[in-house]
């Protein structure tokens, strides 16, 4: 695992100057790079022509949707090409689009930074998203709707695309707005069943939470540097370094919530589970290449802000460590194929989110994972939706078993994503998975033994879980029931899985030893060196070699565990009971129950409050008020009734209240 790590740490003000000078400094785009808004704009004009062209394009719009996802990989691709034949102080480069707000002193222009930050995600999003568009046109073959899903899995790519490749947090927002839409649209698209409906409501108001805290970053950025631009933003944090602690705390804060929100990280998680009632090809793009890396690339991206806020950073790392204890543990207990799957995401971006908190040291590290994350997680989803596919759309792995037979192709690939994801050697999660491990052993004090620690027994709580995964699908006896006839899904499904497949397998070997991936993000993260990640080297508390073994032995005790008890043993069809750490498992570690308890409830009463003080105290008062102005007009409307013996007895009243007040007086 040592092996070409190189150096592995820049002081934060290195760092975070760096950056703000490479972003600062993007020249102007030439060439191909000046068309990059059509990576934006191919698979937006796709899902234009989808939604308003309605039942008339039903019969190409599915194909026009793919071949506008490629379209965009290949510019994206050319793109790539360009940048590699420059130098490396010349690859970003910016693309302005238009002027888009005015107001006194301040501006901004809606344009694209080009870099080889947003680069990766641009390949990874184009790649693996047009790979399930592929896949999707064979699982949506019989969908009445499927124009309306193409339509929305081209929204889908065209908002991450644009959150990846804004110039600005203000057009970022935007896309990271358009990424929420079209969550909620695809996790929702069989509304007419009314837990799908609500696992769409749920994840939208998770995400609001998370919304709410890059809505207040924005106006804390407005407010404290008079610019939302990505460049201004990251120069002005390196320059203010230690001087205003608490503003940058604040602002760290804010996005690492919004992060939360998109990226299911605790304690804004409990969204990602229920999230599986979208068809399954909106679950891998999702998981693999959408919605769940933003908040990574949010917290990478905003790294300035972090190295100034030490205390916002070490929050970045608690969370995910956290994250990924939590994820790996409800996996463990998970009998929905789906949804097991699922907790390992969660677990996985906490990996990323804990090597993005721990600095220069990590960040390299984190975009890696979340690359090969991308191939694995994308191909154990396909092959999930080729699992139920193969069996009436069943997802309870107690029904499985013995699938590897019928499922040939399926298993295979399947298995290669599994491999890889547990971190077995020479496959991609070992390369990237492992240099994370190491990583959160490199500091002082007590943070290398938590952090390390953590990541270490999340490697052990991995393998069992997705070795859990994987025996109760594909081996031990066949637990199906006569109405259930497995089979191979065709060709336009096990394709896209094949080629993730390799990617599972290869992907890490190409860019971990051999330092591509770490040469190429270097001039992104300040670093002067391109075989590093940075100047001055740093060691873990303990050696690689040790972390490597002791990794490798809790790997190995966990998939042997599940191999005995998966495999070996008998399944039982119904789930037992369970100890009182299962049942809490299974039940998501009553996120939900914790949720409402100290959020929703208090938050329903205190609504209720308001609602009752603005009744009856702000209505209340005014309507009170006027009651009375009103009923004593009634009252002396009375006095009018015109008879003049009335207004002589009235006026005589009148005089004689006036006597007997002189009367007194006198």
């Amino acid at each position: 695992m040592s092996t070409g790590m190189g150096s592995l740490a820049t002081t934060a003000g290195t760092y975070a100057a760096g950056l703000a000078t490479h972003e600062g400094e993007a020249h102007a785009a030439t060439g191909l790079t000046a068309y990059a808004w059509l990576l934006v704009a191919l698979p937006a004009l796709g899902a234009l022509l989808l939604l308003v062209g309605g039942r008339r394009t039903d019969r190409f719009g599915p194909v026009l949707a793919t071949g506008l996802s490629w379209g965009a990989f290949v510019v994206g691709a050319g793109i790539w090409l360009a940048m590699l034949g420059r130098s490396t102080g010349d690859r970003p480069q910016g693309v302005h689009l238009f002027d888009w707000v005015a107001g006194g002193s301040f501006s901004v222009s809606a344009g694209m930074l080009v870099d080889q930050l947003s680069l990766v995600f641009v390949l990874l999003i184009t790649f693996v998203g047009s790979l399930i568009h592929v896949y999707s046109l064979g699982y949506m073959a019989h969908d009445p709707d499927r124009r309306r899903f193409f339509a929305y899995l081209n929204l889908f790519v065209a908002a991450m695309l644009l959150l990846v490749l804004a110039d600005s947090y203000l057009l970022l927002y935007v896309g990271w707005e358009g990424v929420g839409l079209a969550s909620y649209l695809l996790i929702g698209f069989w509304n007419w069943n009314p837990a799908y409906a609500t696992a769409a409501n749920k994840a939208f108001v998770a995400n609001r939470v998370g919304d709410f805290g890059l809505t207040v970053a924005l106006m804390l950025m407005f407010f404290h540097f008079g610019s939302v631009d990505i460049a201004t933003v990251g120069a002005k944090s390196a320059a203010l370094g230690g001087a205003n602690q608490g503003f940058m705390t604040a602002l760290g804060l804010m996005l690492l919530l919004a992060a939360c929100g998109k990226s299911a990280q605790f304690p804004l998680q409990s969204w990602l589970g229920d999230a599986m009632a979208g068809p399954t090809p909106v679950s891998a793009l999702i998981h693999a290449a959408t919605m769940v890396t933003a908040g990574v690339y949010l917290v990478v991206r905003s790294a300035p802000v972090f190295e100034a806020a030490p205390t916002a950073q070490l929050v970045v790392v608690i969370v995910g460590a956290i994250t990924l204890l939590f994820g790996a543990i409800v996996g463990c207990a998970k009998d929905d194929i789906k949804k097991a799957l699922a907790a390992s995401t969660m677990s996985q971006i906490g990996y990323m989110m804990l090597a993005a908190g721990l600095g220069p040291v990590g960040y390299a590290f984190a975009i890696f994972h979340l690359l090969t994350h991308g191939f694995f997680k994308a191909g154990m989803f396909l092959g999930a939706g080729s699992v139920m596919h193969g069996m009436n759309d069943r997802v309870d792995m107690r029904r499985f078993g013995g699938l590897s037979g019928a499922m040939k192709i399926t298993w295979a690939t399947f298995g290669l994503g599994w491999l890889a994801i547990i971190g077995v050697p020479g496959l991609s999660g070992f390369w990237s998975k492992d240099r994370i491990i190491e990583a959160a052993f490199i500091g002082e004090g007590w943070r290398p033994w938590v952090f390390g620690m953590a990541a270490m027994v999340g490697a052990g709580v991995t393998a069992f879980y997705m070795s859990r995964l994987f025996f109760m699908t594909f081996h031990g006896k066949r637990r199906w029931t006569d109405d259930v006839h497995p089979h191979e899904s065709p060709a336009v499904m096990t394709v896209p899985m094949m080629v993730l497949a390799v990617g599972s397998a290869l992907l890490g070997l190409i860019l971990g030893p051999t330092g591509i991936i770490t040469g190429w993000l270097n001039p992104v993260f300040g670093s002067g060196s391109e075989s590093g990640l940075g100047a001055a080297e740093e060691h873990p508390v303990l050696p690689a070699l040790l972390i490597t073994a002791l990794t490798l032995v809790l790997i190995a005790a966990g998939a042997g565990l599940a191999w005995l008890r998966y495999w070996r043993e008998p399944v039982p069809v119904v789930a037992p009971v369970g100890s009182l750490a299962t049942r809490a498992a299974r039940n998501d570690l009553y996120q939900d129950q914790i949720n409402e308890a100290l959020l929703m409830r208090p938050g329903l009463h205190l609504t209720r409050s308001l609602v009752f003080a603005d009744g009856k105290g702000v209505d209340g008062a005014a309507g009170g008020l006027a009651a009375l102005i009103g009923g004593t007009s009634a009252r002396l409307r009375r006095v009018q009734n015109g008879f003049a013996r009335s207004y002589a007895l009235t006026m005589l009243a009148g005089v004689v209240a006036i006597l007997g007040a002189l009367w007194v007086i006198s």
